[in-house]
């Protein structure tokens, strides 16, 4: 299919039908929230995305999901999706049903369900391993962030092109062990750090709203949650770095698996080398946080959900209410 053609049936198909996809599976885990079981949430989420995709015309090919085949049932890395296989425009995908599985079983907030998608070709296969990320919201010159630089020569220069003093800086990162010397680093130039149990994705994202007063995102988390945090800072600004992590070889296999050879091993891959083209994002609450109110379940039997979808090429960005009774009651 030439190019110009799959554009136009991302334009049409896709800008507006991925919310659907994202709001089937965020109300199918609501049932969940709060009651203790991640595997529980998760499958619910997984078994409501598939059966969504299953009713878009387009020929899509999951490219980060659910795992390798043997791994996964279904959405698995590879896997073939929507209701026009060899006829639709060829879509590649990464998708989380649910990213936040304990945030959900918590009743935490910042659970999401989220996908990208982008012509063939134009998202990373990043294995499941981790990655350092470094992300900065829009506005700040080209290349203000470098993952070969400290967290403190990071933090100096953006608040250097913001006009502020470093200690006026303020860092997301995830709450965990391996992440002790980084927030130390960070407290001891007075930076004040947000940190989060979960949902990286979200976490990445914040950097770009000014009211969540995040400057920046640091630390380490899955490669898979990094590509889709990257096609949305494509799509409303912003700069993002990344670099792939490995505990033992058995990760350095599956990173070759994928198509990623030895000298890419230390590569610190930018913002358009994890999404390229007119990447397309959306999601949608499970739970509430700082960029999507959760799905809400009203006395009369309705649900209500909260989401996002941003297209990379004309900048937009739309904030979606949606009102949902009989298809998707309990049964």
């Amino acid at each position: 299919m030439p190019k110009s053609a799959a554009s136009n049936a991302l334009d049409r198909v896709l800008v507006m039908e991925m919310v659907r996809v994202t709001e089937a599976a965020a109300i199918a885990a609501s049932r969940l929230i709060g009651r203790g079981d991640e595997k529980a949430a998760d499958h619910a989420a997984v078994e409501a995305m598939r059966k969504a995709f299953d009713e878009l015309d387009i020929d899509g090919t999951v490219v980060i999901g659910e795992g390798e085949r043997d791994e996964a049932p279904m959405l698995y890395i590879g896997e073939k999706v929507g209701g026009a296989q060899g006829t639709g425009p060829r879509i590649d995908i990464a998708l989380d049903p649910l990213e936040g599985t304990t945030i959900t079983a918590k009743a935490g907030p910042n659970a999401l369900a989220v996908l990208a998608c982008a012509e063939e070709g134009n998202l990373l296969n990043a294995p499941d391993v981790y990655m350092d990320k470094l992300a900065v919201g829009p506005g700040y010159p080209d290349g203000i962030i470098d993952l070969a630089k400290t967290p403190t020569e990071n933090v100096e220069a953006v608040a250097k092109a913001k006009g502020v003093k470093p200690n006026e800086i303020i860092v997301c990162v995830l709450d965990r062990p391996r992440h002790a010397d980084l927030i130390a680093e960070l407290r001891g130039i007075g930076c004040g750090v947000v940190l989060i149990g979960d949902g990286d994705v979200a976490g990445v994202i914040a950097v770009t709203d000014e009211d969540t007063t995040i400057d920046m995102y640091m630390g380490s988390g899955g490669a898979p949650e990094g590509v889709l945090a990257a096609a949305a800072l494509r799509c409303v600004g912003g700069q993002f770095n990344g670099r792939l992590l490995f505990r033992n070889e058995d990760e350095k296999a599956r990173a070759r698996k994928w198509g990623i050879d030895d000298r890419e091993f230390d590569r610190i891959y930018k913002l358009e080398e994890l999404a390229k083209g007119d990447c397309i994002f959306a999601a949608t609450g499970v739970t509430s946080g700082s960029l999507l109110d959760g799905v809400k379940r009203l006395r009369n039997g309705t649900m209500t959900t909260d989401s996002v979808v941003m297209r990379a090429s004309s900048g937009t960005v739309r904030w979606i209410k949606g009102e949902h009774r009989a298809a998707f009651k309990d049964d």
